[in-house]
């Protein structure tokens, strides 16, 4: 049974950092395309990053020089590590997985994690 867990959230203030995981129960779990997700109260899920098995990272542009995603293939983890956030990053963040191609489309993924809430006080 594929699970993907995130932890790492919580309430911050305006400014700070915080770092997400996603611990993945993948088989070759180098073979795949991990990505970041968000969706806040009354929003669409929306991209946040991805990184690819080629180690090729991709950003939404409102995140680009704050979070930086990375990944552990021996440890089954990826990472977001969230600069300067603010209280527009308020949302469940989601970690999804995949084998097909890159892609910024939530329908192209086929393992999602529970999501772990961040939220940001002004």
């Amino acid at each position: 049974q594929v699970q993907l867990v995130e932890t790492g959230g919580g309430l911050v203030q305006a400014g700070d950092s915080l770092r997400l995981s996603c611990a993945a129960s993948l088989r070759t779990f180098s073979n795949y395309n991990m990505a970041w997700f968000r969706q806040a109260p009354g929003k669409e899920r929306e991209f946040v990053a991805a990184l690819t098995r080629s180690r090729n990272t991709y950003y939404q542009d409102s995140v680009k020089g704050r979070f930086t995603m990375s990944r552990d293939n021996a440890k089954n983890t990826v990472y977001l590590q969230m600069n300067s956030l603010n209280p527009e990053d308020t949302a469940v963040y989601l970690c999804a997985a995949t084998t097909r191609l890159y892609s910024r489309n939530y329908a192209q993924y086929d393992y999602w994690g529970q999501g772990t809430q961040v939220t940001v006080s002004s």
